[in-house]
């Protein structure tokens, strides 16, 4: 993902921590309105919030999110929560038990997003199974439905090894371990021309292949690819070509990768994507229909709140989904 903020030091959360005494949610309710809806159904619409927005402390009220199902807050680092994660943590448990109950009474899911761009996690020598349970016990703590795992680590996934395939494998597999299916989310959060066949160390289609039954969706960044791919509803969905070919939609799904989890990911506006692939939400909205008439019905994932918003997701799911 794109960030727009500097990163919070873990050495700042941390202090923060020691200070406050900030206790986690109470977990009872929080579990019990996990398991009341378990991992929802398909259409995922997804929105990711990592930008600081003046005047607000903690969350928007989830009316501000009509259209959206899931709201992933950005991002929790080995080094510790950052950015709307480390916000998130401040509230105090009281404020967090709130806002997660009248999310779950919209049908919002409330997940965090791990690493981002700026982590490098395989490349850094973190221990994955040791990171995953770190996460784990984060999310547990802070009341959330789950984790997003957008893994970014660019050096060792192109690095011509099988390094950062072995590291996602244990690592999700720890992490499932820790939330398990039922009770928690597990999206991974892929560029991409990683699940293109042939990809060094084997790409995401190895991944998916060793632990994809442990993953409920992946939220799919068809964008920051280059300033023409992905661009329109063909490139988007039928034949990638480029760069990249073989890494649209309807490809990774013939591919192998159930089409009920590959989640279209696009930047809300131009600037939240600088690399390429941005899709204005009328013409995205035509492509979003077309892929429901060939049978695909997962859902649309945006960086970032609150670029998108109401009105964003209320075009982009046309009358193919109306609100």
């Amino acid at each position: 993902m794109v960030f727009t903020v500097a990163r919070i030091s873990a050495a700042l959360a941390a202090a923060f921590f020691a200070v406050s005494g900030t206790s986690a949610a109470p977990l009872t309710t929080e579990l019990a309105s996990r398991k009341a809806a378990a991992t929802p159904a398909a259409p995922h619409w997804v929105v990711y919030t990592d930008r600081w927005i003046s005047g607000e402390t903690g969350p928007p009220d989830v009316s501000l999110l009509k259209g959206f199902n899931t709201y992933i807050l950005s991002f929790w680092l080995t080094s510790g929560p950052a950015d709307q994660a480390v916000e998130w943590a401040s509230l105090t448990a009281d404020q967090r038990s709130s806002i997660k109950s009248s999310y779950a009474a919209a049908g919002v899911k409330m997940m965090v997003s791990a690493f981002g761009a700026t982590d490098s996690p395989t490349s850094s020598g973190a221990d994955p199974v040791a990171t995953a349970d770190s996460l784990a016990a984060w999310v547990v703590s802070m009341g959330l439905d789950g984790v997003d795992v957008d893994y970014e680590d660019f050096n060792a996934f192109n690095g011509g090894t099988t390094a950062a395939v072995d590291w996602l494998v244990a690592f999700t597999k720890e992490l499932r371990n820790k939330l398990p299916a039922g009770d928690y989310i597990i999206t991974h959060a892929p560029v991409a021309p990683w699940f293109e066949k042939g990809y060094s160390g084997g790409g995401y289609l190895a991944v998916d292949s060793a632990v994809g039954s442990l993953i409920d969706w992946y939220n799919i960044q068809f964008y920051n690819q280059g300033a023409t791919q992905y661009t329109d509803c063909t490139g988007l969905l039928t034949t990638s070509g480029g760069q990249y070919p073989g890494s649209s939609v309807f490809e990774i799904s013939a591919n192998g990768v159930n089409i009920d989890k590959l989640v279209i990911g696009k930047p809300a506006v131009a600037a939240d994507g600088p690399s390429g692939g941005y899709i204005d939400p009328a013409t995205l909205a035509t492509c979003v229909s077309q892929a429901k008439a060939k049978g695909w019905n997962a859902g649309v994932m945006s960086w970032e709140y609150p670029d998108a918003d109401v009105n964003w997701i209320d075009t982009v799911r046309g009358s193919a989904y109306p609100i």
